[in-house]
């Protein structure tokens, strides 16, 4: 158990100067910050990818997230935000996950909702958890039991997931088997549903950035259950920073949706990035930096007709999104768009062409250039072959030439000046 107890003396240090904000006594108030977040999509029913025929039927959900900041003090945010029906739950518990499907038994916590035990997920709604006293380690993996009383196949209300979680999570047999220490594990799946963040009481001083943008801010092609996406690696360096430096940790609160853009929705891949902008952003508990990387799959995707997008409406969606962030104090770093000559994406011919790129790289230099951010990171330029500047380098690069791998994804988050997200 050395390794628990490191990441206790980790922790230790991350809350140094704590004061009376995280404190919930005497009606004063507690500082939330989101230490683990997913972007949510409607999944119709008979309709979406890999999990277009899952449904669940009087069982129990263990999901798994691998938290960015730690803390003393935890709630769980449930979403029912596509859901056009209300959404029941029966019993929810949280708990350190040990391994695979199985939790640390004394960790164990029971979530209520408003005191009750279960609770009713409104359509389109979200619930926020009671706060439950729970040590959490920076960088650990919680287990979030949701019980599902109903069978959500006999309703055409949409599922609200997040598809491409590339973490394995646990399905139950029948029953409700929230809390159980040996998980009965009826089926796996890699996505996330009815979960869209978790939070933690932290210093007054702390706050979280958001990583906004398409797969290659999802992780699309890095190893499933390993935390290898680039805001993966941009949580430890920052918990490296925060135990050399022994100031508080910044939460890293993955947004992106694979199949993201920023001007049109993308059917079952979700809402636009502007459409979507107040819920995965604006409503995010300490929210204090963007890091926005969008815009790839607006040149490279274009369905039933549509017209690839001018640069100058492409700068214009950035914007907007700058505007609405800067109206609510955050501040906004801009990511240029990386390579992808050759890219083979099967359900999307033409995803690349010359005069594309020549639109990315013009967009890339605006993004350099415009001062429109409050910083840049150059993806671009830290990804690319320096002998074939539109294509990735080899060492970084997936199969199908748009996506990173592990030691690409790694890349983008050593390129970003951890100096632009100081408040």
């Amino acid at each position: 158990m050395r390794t628990i107890r490191v990441a206790r003396i980790v922790l230790a240090i991350c809350l140094l100067g704590v004061d009376s904000a995280i404190v919930a006594q005497g009606g004063q108030r507690e500082h939330w910050v989101g230490t683990w977040a997913t972007a949510v999509v409607g999944r119709p029913q008979g309709a979406g990818r890999g999990t277009a025929q899952v449904n669940f039927n009087n069982q129990t959900l263990r999901q798994i997230v691998h938290v960015s900041l730690g803390g003393d003090r935890i709630r769980v945010v449930l979403s029912n935000a596509f859901g056009t029906a209300p959404l029941p739950v029966g019993a929810a518990s949280i708990a350190l996950r040990e391994k695979g499907a199985s939790i640390v038994a004394a960790s164990k916590r029971t979530l209520t909702f408003n005191g009750g035990g279960s609770t009713v997920v409104p359509a389109g709604a979200i619930m926020v958890s009671d706060p439950v006293s729970l040590t959490v380690p920076p960088l650990a993996d919680l287990a979030i039991d949701i019980f599902l009383p109903t069978d959500t196949a006999v309703s055409s209300s949409p599922l609200t997931t997040h598809d491409t979680g590339l973490q394995t999570n646990y399905v139950s047999t029948s029953g409700n088997h929230v809390g159980e220490t040996d998980f009965p594990v009826g089926a796996m799946i890699q996505s996330w549903f009815f979960l869209s963040a978790v939070d933690a009481a932290a210093p007054s001083q702390a706050g979280a950035v958001i990583t906004f943008g398409d797969s290659l801010t999802d992780g699309t092609r890095s190893t499933p259950d390993t935390n290898n996406r680039w805001p993966d690696h941009l949580a430890r360096r920052l918990l490296m920073q925060a135990t050399t430096s022994r100031t508080p940790m910044m939460g890293v609160l993955n947004e992106a949706i694979a199949g993201n853009r920023v001007l049109l929705d993308s059917g079952v891949r979700g809402q636009s990035a502007l459409a979507r902008f107040d819920r995965d952003v604006l409503a995010q508990s300490g929210a204090t930096h963007i890091i926005l990387l969008e815009g790839i799959n607006d040149l490279g995707v274009n369905l039933d007709g549509e017209t690839v997008p001018s640069v100058a409406n492409l700068i214009a969606g950035h914007r907007q999104l700058i505007e609405r962030a800067h109206a609510h104090g955050l501040k906004v770093i801009g990511a240029t768009m990386m390579p992808f000559e050759g890219t083979s994406i099967n359900a999307v011919p033409g995803y690349y062409s010359a005069e594309k790129d020549t639109r990315r790289q013009a967009f890339n230099e605006w993004v350099r250039t415009s001062k429109a951010y409050d910083g840049v990171v150059d993806f671009d330029r830290v990804v690319r072959d320096p002998e074939h500047t539109i294509r990735v380098l080899t060492l970084y690069k997936s199969a199908d030439n748009l996506h990173l791998n592990d030691a690409g994804y790694q890349t983008l988050a050593n390129a970003i000046d951890l100096r632009m997200l100081a408040k």
